[in-house]
């Protein structure tokens, strides 16, 4: 409806956080009022947009720039298509609220991003679980969670999983895993983690997958502090960092912090096995297991 308000989904907020940003880096800064008057604006219509509850046309995203001097080709054509996708529903929207708000975000973050980086001490990445593993995993975690539920949840994060071979540029991953993980069992389903250690070999074969094991005698590494997802996106976006508990999980969005799990991930991957030596642990467990 014509009427209808904006809703404040993530990718309208980060359209109007990076328009206040260009704003303000404008030399000298345009205020507010000043930027609405060169739009033909009122200045709470400005104020409404880079609160991300109004919208913004692509093409006004194009003047708004000038009168904010920003000229580079690839910022516009960035903030032009987030505009133009601000208010698109993801397809895990179809799943009704059983995607809660703050998993929402996190979806819509993992479909825009270009790579993640992920250190995990406790379960296998979503991206990288089988569906029974997925099952496991949820119902053991998701404590207030009906099978429905449960069952959607798994639907969700297999359906996830397309990022990793969409044919337009599929996400690039990289998983540091906890050996200790390839010892949880499953008294209901005996040979999952036998199946999931194969779909981590198969996986691993992909060019845009890399898949390390931190062993026992593994160095200390600030992975030890626990585990994180650092995501990526093409320029101008900044990086963001998911931090999991029980409740979901919160983002770490400050370029200064984000650079700080950056860095971990690095001393992570420099402690943990190689990506060859890794792929031979993973080899040995299936041909350890029956």
């Amino acid at each position: 409806m014509p009427n209808q308000r904006a809703v404040p989904t993530l990718r309208r907020r980060r359209l109007g956080e990076a328009l206040l940003a260009a704003r303000k880096a404008a030399r000298p800064e345009v205020s507010q009022g000043r930027a609405a008057l060169a739009m033909h604006w009122d200045e709470s219509k400005l104020s409404r947009i880079e609160n991300a509850r109004a919208r913004i046309k692509p093409t006004e995203v194009v003047e708004l720039l000038k009168v904010y001097g920003v000229t580079d080709a690839g910022t516009i054509t960035a903030l032009q298509d987030l505009a133009r996708d601000a208010g698109k529903q993801g397809w895990w929207h179809t799943f009704g609220d059983v995607v809660t708000p703050g998993y929402s975000d996190y979806l819509t973050l993992e479909s825009d991003a270009e790579s993640t980086h992920i250190w995990a001490p406790q379960l296998i990445p979503g991206l990288l679980q089988t569906g029974s593993y997925a099952r496991e995993i949820i119902s053991a975690t998701g404590m207030t969670r009906t099978s429905e539920e449960i069952n959607a949840l798994a639907e969700i994060r297999k359906a996830r999983q397309a990022v990793l071979t969409r044919p337009a540029g599929p996400l690039n991953m990289w998983a540091v895993i906890d050996i200790g993980i390839l010892h949880q069992r499953s008294a209901s389903h005996p040979s999952m983690m036998r199946e999931q250690v194969r779909h981590l070999l198969d996986l691993a074969d992909l060019p845009n997958v890399t898949i390390q094991v931190m062993d026992l005698d593994a160095t200390p590494h600030p992975g030890l502090a626990g585990g994180f997802h650092v995501i990526r996106f093409p320029q101008p976006w900044p990086t963001v960092v998911n931090l999991e508990n029980l409740r979901g999980g919160s983002f770490v969005e400050g370029t200064a912090d984000a650079r700080v799990y950056e860095a971990a991930f690095e001393r992570i991957v420099a402690a943990a096995l190689s990506v060859a030596d890794s792929r031979q642990k993973l080899s040995e467990y299936l041909e350890r297991v029956v």
